[in-house]
């Protein structure tokens, strides 16, 4: 297996630098971050390069704050400058090895795949009708929190030769527990983590329908017999090799009787919902335009009957009214763009009346 090596100067050139800034800006030109560097980016940028170069960078302190969609998670947060520049930097040069060594099977936060792309290759996959009749769904338990630091090390050394890089990334890597969530970084760590595992369940175990979108795994089947045995394979191999645990909620269940819940859909062999929980979200959305809607429909009605300028008071309230609406229809232009892979013209229709 060739290790890559030669890398370091790679990262640190300035030419890197200044790409990776393009790229970590994108969508936060009005951070205050972004809007702190700005004042002198050439002295930022020479700074970073030389903290590189002199092996004196060291990750920043992270901040937190929590969301609770789909479920309540810890985010980890890093400044602007120099971490997430860096990071970027850093994934210039790695990302081609990191993409190389995955699976095709791998659908999390790589270009040209995503969720839409693991959507489309599972309804494929389903066209086989009897070789998909029973599917085994999983997930590991706490997975960013479990990753094992010397795990990890010791899986990217066997593409990664080169010791400055080693050492930018450890440091990154010890930063805090496990993966933190947020941090460009993880969710190529994370997929590396699993991408072994990934190789022995398609090579080794031969499976031929398998799916991984981050830790949630969809493998089909046509037997169920064949699923638990599988299932109890995967629980050696992860424990032994990555020291992780499978979920107690794991599932093994006919296709065609349940559907399988992934990446915000519910896949059958003839037909794709919506999730439930995505479903519900989306109808309080169109209530809430249409309500906005109409409550902005009165207020044009009522100009139009005084025919004269509404109390200044009353100007403020039509301004919030417009801008909730502007952003409710964004959202909803969201939730359109995700229904439209799936079937759900006929619910599209119902909520657009209501």
């Amino acid at each position: 297996m060739k290790r890559l090596n030669n890398l370091y100067q790679q990262i640190c050139s300035m030419d890197n630098l200044k790409l990776a800034d393009i790229k970590a800006r994108k969508g936060k030109k009005n951070q205050y971050g972004v809007k702190m560097f700005d004042k002198c980016p050439e002295v930022h940028l020479n700074d970073l390069q030389r903290l590189l170069i002199n092996k004196g960078y060291k990750t920043s302190s992270y901040t937190t704050f929590k969301i609770y969609e789909p479920k309540e998670r810890e985010v980890f947060r890093l400044p602007y400058f120099p971490d997430r520049i860096a990071h970027h930097a850093i994934m210039n040069v790695l990302e081609p090895m990191f993409t190389k060594v995955f699976t095709a099977d791998t659908y999390s936060c790589i270009k040209g795949k995503g969720i839409h792309g693991a959507a489309s290759t599972l309804k494929e996959a389903l066209k086989d009708v009897t070789g998909t009749k029973y599917c085994l769904k999983l997930d590991i338990r706490k997975f960013y929190p479990s990753v094992n630091h010397e795990i990890l090390k010791r899986l990217l050394r066997k593409k990664i030769k080169d010791r400055d890089t080693l050492w930018l990334l450890d440091g990154i890597i010890d930063s805090s527990d496990g993966l933190p969530i947020g941090n460009y970084l993880s969710q190529y760590f994370a997929n590396f983590y699993l991408t072994y595992f990934d190789h022995w369940v398609k090579q080794e175990k031969c499976v031929k329908y398998y799916f991984r979108y981050a830790d949630d795994i969809v493998i089909l089947c046509d037997n169920k017999q064949d699923l638990h045995t599988l299932l109890s394979d995967i629980r050696v191999y992860l424990k032994q090799e990555l020291a992780l645990d499978v979920k107690d909620n794991y599932q093994v269940f006919p296709v065609e009787a349940r559907g399988i819940d992934f990446v915000g859909y519910v896949f059958y062999h003839h037909k794709v919902m919506l999730r439930k929980s995505i479903k519900k979200s989306m109808a309080r959305a169109y209530a809430r335009f249409n309500k906005l809607k109409a409550r902005r429909l009165g207020q044009i009605k009522q100009r139009q009957i005084h025919a004269r300028i509404l109390p200044s008071k009353n100007v403020k309230a039509r301004r919030f009214v417009q801008i909730k609406q502007r952003q409710i229809s964004a959202s909803l232009a969201s939730y359109n763009g995700w229904a439209k892979h799936c079937n759900s013209k006929h619910l599209i229709k119902k909520l657009s009346k209501c």
